[in-house]
């Protein structure tokens, strides 16, 4: 990894804090040639698990910055959260939809933080365009019209400053980034105290567990069962009004609320930690050549895990634009739409977490059991089962075509793509690039060709189903049928995706594709 050997003192970008968010940041910057600075102020990975799910957006990211299969090495699937009522009744699923999967991966995973970090903050160093100081904190930052000047305190408190064109604030609920820069957080009216308890369950104690993820929407104690990969499994407690947090963060009081479920000489406590599970989001995410990302952007509570995944859809959100602009592709106007479009997403789907949230914390019983009533008859008196995919919501507004356009905002499909006997990935063939994808049984690559000149970098790709019959005889051909079922579903013969894999538009014919790449054209410019 860099290191202040590498010492400049003038960056393209400036990324304060080095957890998930910003490493992802950094590496992406680096895989795009733009000298980044990263600092944080602790010298080393917190050694603890503290996220615990991930999607399968996030893995086709990683998989794009070649680290997927290292991390998949820590993750294991979601199982299926089964939420138990009042009187210990099921009354709802949260599941993942079923194969073959629409991005290529398992739909929801589990992961253990530290080593996926480690693998991330590997990464990010591996470019020698990327300089790394750990142990190091922005104690001052200053914007100018050109550049941004942040004043750097090391652990020895040598302080010197360095100059950067823009400065990405990954740093964490405290952000100083945030605060510097006269960025506020709106409160989006949840707190509630939980301990959150993670334990590594010694193998025979195992069985005895619930073999699948679990809410059991008590009021008498709320409580949430995490499965996560291996033996760790976590629990998620929800405090009672008269119960000090630290006091129940004691061994001696959580192995007390774990009982129902095992003892301490059945495990080995991990972490232990009280939390007030907020609903909080910028004002905004941009002043000037400052944009925050993460939890310094916004923080709600884990009720679907979606936590980590928010601020690495931020930086993925994030890069490509600035990509754009450092390279003169486009306008500064082009990080405008980064608010837009994540504050929007964040807000939308903070929303639907609270309401689960909030049915989860119910604490009165007559209220809870009327809950579960009205759960239960959206069923006709039997548990629905909800995928966590169909939670997450698509982008609403920002840089997408025009509203009624087929697919706008959505995650476009990766579907497998056969190669003699084995198969890979639709992003293999294209990068994580902007992408004209054809329906190769009504339109060729050729015909694409024609029509987006003057889109810097796109990739035109034409895909059929193998065994169909293509109009374009060099298109790829799909194993599952994935994405020719997509564009049956929006009644599409092409679509523009972003290079962060959300769809631009889709297009039902030549002519309306036509229109929308002389939008897009327009708005890159």
């Amino acid at each position: 990894m860099n290191s202040e050997n590498n010492i400049s003192n003038r960056y393209d970008v400036l990324v304060v804090g080095f957890g998930p968010a910003g490493a992802v940041a950094a590496g992406m910057l680096g895989a795009r040639g733009h000298s980044t600075l990263v600092v944080d102020r602790l010298t080393d990975i917190y050694d603890k698990p503290r996220a615990i799910a991930i999607d399968h957006e996030i893995l086709r990211h990683f998989d794009n910055m070649g680290i997927a299969d290292e991390v998949l090495r820590h993750t294991a699937p979601f199982t299926a959260s089964q939420h138990f009522g009042a009187q210990g009744q099921l009354i709802r699923r949260i599941d993942m939809v079923p194969a073959p999967y629409p991005l290529g991966y398992t739909p929801s995973m589990v992961f253990t933080q530290p080593p996926v970090e480690a693998i991330l903050r590997r990464h990010a160093g591996s470019f020698d365009c990327v300089a790394v100081e750990l142990g190091t904190e922005m104690i001052g930052l200053d914007q100018r019209v050109e550049e941004a000047v942040a004043t750097l305190k090391d652990a020895s408190g040598n302080i010197r400053t360095v100059t950067a064109k823009y400065v990405i604030g990954c740093d964490g609920a405290s952000s100083r980034v945030r605060e510097l820069s006269g960025m506020r957080l709106e409160d989006l009216v949840f707190d509630e105290p939980w301990l959150v308890v993670d334990v590594q369950v010694h193998d025979p104690t195992l069985a005895k567990l619930p073999q699948t993820s679990a809410q059991f929407c008590d009021p008498s104690r709320p409580t949430s069962y995490i499965m996560g990969p291996k033996n760790h499994r976590r629990w998620e407690i929800m405090l009672l009004p008269d119960e000090n947090p630290r006091e129940m963060e004691k061994p001696e009081n959580v192995w007390r609320l774990l009982s129902p479920w095992l003892t301490s000489e059945e495990g080995e406590l991990w972490r232990a930690a009280a939390y007030r599970f907020h609903a909080l989001v910028a004002d905004e995410w941009r002043r000037g050549r400052v944009l925050i990302a993460g939890d310094a952007a916004h923080q709600q509570p884990p009720f679907i895990g979606q936590g980590m995944c928010q601020g690495l859809r931020d930086v993925s959100n994030l890069v490509w634009r600035l990509d754009r602009v450092l390279k003169e592709q486009s306008s500064e106007a082009l990080l405008d739409t980064y608010t837009v479009e994540r504050k929007r997403h964040v807000q939308t789907l903070t929303g639907k977490i609270k309401a689960i949230g909030q049915m989860i914390c119910e604490r009165n019983p007559a209220a809870a059991a009327a809950r579960d009533a009205r759960i239960l008859a959206e069923g006709d008196g039997k548990p629905l089962t909800i995928t966590r995919q169909e939670i997450v919501p698509p982008i609403e507004e920002g840089l997408l075509a025009a509203d009624g356009t087929p697919a706008r905002g959505l995650l476009f499909p990766q579907p497998a793509i056969v190669e003699g006997a084995s198969t890979r990935l639709l992003d293999r063939f294209t990068g994580p690039n902007w992408r004209l994808i054809l329906d190769g049984r009504r339109i060729g690559a050729g015909e694409g060709e024609a029509l987006v000149g003057g889109i810097d970098g796109i990739v035109i790709k034409a895909v059929a189903p193998e065994g169909e019959e293509a109009v374009d005889p060099a298109a790829l051909r799909e194993k599952d049928g994935v994405l020719s079922a997509w564009f049956d579903r929006h009644g599409a013969v092409a679509a523009l995706v972003r290079p962060d894999h959300y769809v631009f538009g889709a297009a039902q014919n030549v002519q309306a594709l036509r229109q929308q790449i002389a939008d897009l054209h327009a708005r890159l410019a």
